[in-house]
């Protein structure tokens, strides 16, 4: 039984078929990409394949699908190098208030640089309305950015309204997919989005490793500049194994992620309905319907997130107080601030993501692990 992992959306495990395409490139073909000779032109195919699975699994073309070392500075290049790219033309551009914070940190270094930041309101299921972009809209707006679906409460916003109002209105329009893709049908051109985001360690490949799909024609500057690669826009030696195994985890996500996906998603439901239906004061966050298919976040009233998470990884089970990349932070979670959540309620907001090894037995045994924890929680709290 033993362990339970429900932190997917934190990172996933490296899928074995990912390991194994990965291998050689750390040991027999472990030439540099931008070599002339033979082994280092076997890793600039091997970059070159991976960059075409990478790109068929969002419907992008090769050539826009640009390597990084992840979803933070996919994140900072295209809200930053678009900045960058209109020089003092345009100084404003609209996100929202529930971002990943790569996303919000380089808004507010947009802000030190004089841009104007509006952060268009969410509803209280975390959702975003379209016309409050439209309205947000100015003459100097140079960028939208807003995520295709949250990191926290797992709600999927409706980005392919979103990008057509951006394109009605000539402003390149970036949204993060870092928890999309591999979890729901990602469509570049389906969503109207000049930029997107994704990252390989959230699809059962490497961490340290991500991509930014550019449309050809969207303004944008290097964040990074180096030694030419990347068609010159994003410098620095090429981590073979990683892309490799980035590229091995999107031909996964197409061959078995929507099968995968639904699987998921009835467990999702048994164990959201399980705990709901036996823990009294609990509210599921998070939009009811347009929401992914793996994301549980749950806020439990008198009972500190953090302690039920430490309680539950006392007997196997992995789960996250908010957002794993801001595990530490004792600031309440911004996103569920912004969705108007009772603060009794923050407090105790837990979030489950489930994923491919999960099974009804492991989601059962979570069940009683959570009503226990809980209980015994809300008897010390009374106590003291």
């Amino acid at each position: 039984m033993l362990p339970v992992y429900l932190d997917h959306a934190a990172t996933t495990p490296v899928a074995p078929e990912v390991l194994q395409a990965m291998e050689p490139f750390f040991s027999r073909a472990f030439g540099n990409p931008s070599a002339i000779y033979t082994i280092g032109q076997e890793a600039r195919e091997a970059v070159e394949h991976a960059r075409e699975q990478i790109a068929r699994l969002v419907n992008a073309d090769a050539d826009d699908v640009y390597f990084t070392s992840g979803g933070t500075e996919s994140d900072n290049w295209a809200i930053k190098g678009v900045a960058r790219a209109w020089g003092d033309r345009k100084n404003h551009l609209i996100t929202t208030p529930i971002e990943h914070h790569a996303v919000l940190e380089a808004c507010v270094a947009l802000r030190e640089a004089g841009w104007e930041i509006t952060f268009v309101p969410v509803d209280s299921t975390g959702l975003v309305d379209p016309d409050e972009v439209r309205r947000a809209v100015t003459p100097r707006t140079g960028l939208i950015t807003i995520m295709h679906a949250n990191n926290e409460v797992g709600t999927i916003e409706p980005i392919a309204e979103i990008g057509a109002i951006a394109r009605e209105a000539g402003i390149p329009f970036h949204t993060d997919a870092v928890q999309t893709v591999g979890k729901i049908r990602v469509d570049v051109d389906a969503l109207n989005v000049d930029m997107l985001s994704i990252s390989a360690h959230k699809l059962y490949g490497p961490k340290g490793v991500g991509a930014l799909v550019v449309r050809r024609g969207t303004p944008l500057r290097p964040l990074l500049d180096g030694g030419g690669q990347e068609r010159g826009r994003r410098g620095g030696t090429y981590n073979v194994p990683g892309i490799v195994g980035f590229g091995a985890a999107a031909e996964r996500a197409m061959r078995c992620g929507a099968e995968e996906m639904e699987r998921v998603r009835a467990l999702r439901d048994r164990l959201v309905e399980g705990i709901m239906e036996r823990v009294p004061d609990v509210m599921l966050t998070g939009h009811p319907v347009h929401r992914l298919p793996n994301n549980a976040h749950l806020a439990f009233a008198d009972v500190e997130g953090e302690s039920l998470v430490l309680s539950l990884d006392a007997v196997g089970i992995y789960c996250s107080a908010g957002a794993a990349c801001s595990s530490g932070d004792t600031e309440p979670s911004h996103v569920l601030v912004a969705m108007g959540i009772e603060p009794r309620l923050i407090e105790g907001s837990v979030r489950f993501t489930l994923g491919k090894d999960n099974t009804q037995e492991q989601i059962d045994y979570t069940i009683e692990q959570v009503v226990k924890a809980v209980q015994k929680l809300r008897s010390l709290r009374v106590k003291g």
